[in-house]
């Protein structure tokens, strides 16, 4: 009797506060293995040196509108007076998001096992530090953290599939391959 072999291919959501790593693991995750950025779409204008489709996919606030209308979009939200959504049709194989607490709630109440969860924990002492590093306005700094502890509560993570410690003493390289093992260990399976 011949077993067939199905591969399973699955979706990575990567949720954490301000500087908890989520954004360079994402980079190291395409770098190292591959694993794509989803392309998001937003009303804001486009920056000099973007590319629409590969950056994000630049619409009129008509037509971001028109879409949430037509369902078009697993979440979406409105930052700095401008909208930002992922699409249904950016999920896909081997791909990555960095999502907010309400975007991760939203890919969860999917339901599709497809989706791969991880939520990096960072305290508030190694993020501050991280913005500091990277040149951030003190202020922002502060108003980011006040605001996470408010977005970042327990209850407002949902339940996610992993919790990964992106502390100090995790590097990003260590945070990206623990990811990268998991992610992986869920796509072969055995039918």
């Amino acid at each position: 009797m011949m077993h067939r072999i199905y591969i399973y291919r699955h979706m990575i959501v990567l949720a954490g506060a301000s500087a908890s790593g989520k954004t360079e693991v994402a980079k190291l995750l395409n770098k190292k293995y591959g694993i794509t950025k989803i392309v998001t779409t937003t009303t804001r204008e486009k920056r000099n040196g973007e590319v629409d489709g590969v950056d994000y996919f630049f619409v009129s606030k008509e037509k971001f509108e028109k879409m949430i209308q037509e369902g078009m979009f697993v979440e979406y939200t409105l930052y700095n007076g401008q909208l930002y959504g992922s699409t249904k049709d950016q999920i896909a194989n081997d791909k990555c998001v960095v999502i907010d607490p309400a975007g991760l709630r939203a890919y969860i109440n999917l339901h599709d096992k497809n989706i791969v969860t991880f939520y990096l924990e960072a305290d508030e002492k190694t993020r501050h530090k991280r913005m500091v590093a990277r040149g951030d306005d003190p202020l922002k700094i502060e108003s980011r953290i006040a605001n996470d502890r408010i977005a970042f509560k327990k209850e407002n993570i949902a339940t996610v599939d992993y919790i990964i410690d992106s502390n100090e003493d995790s590097s990003v390289e260590k945070v990206t391959d623990e990811v990268y093992k998991i992610y992986t260990s869920f796509q072969n399976k055995i039918k």
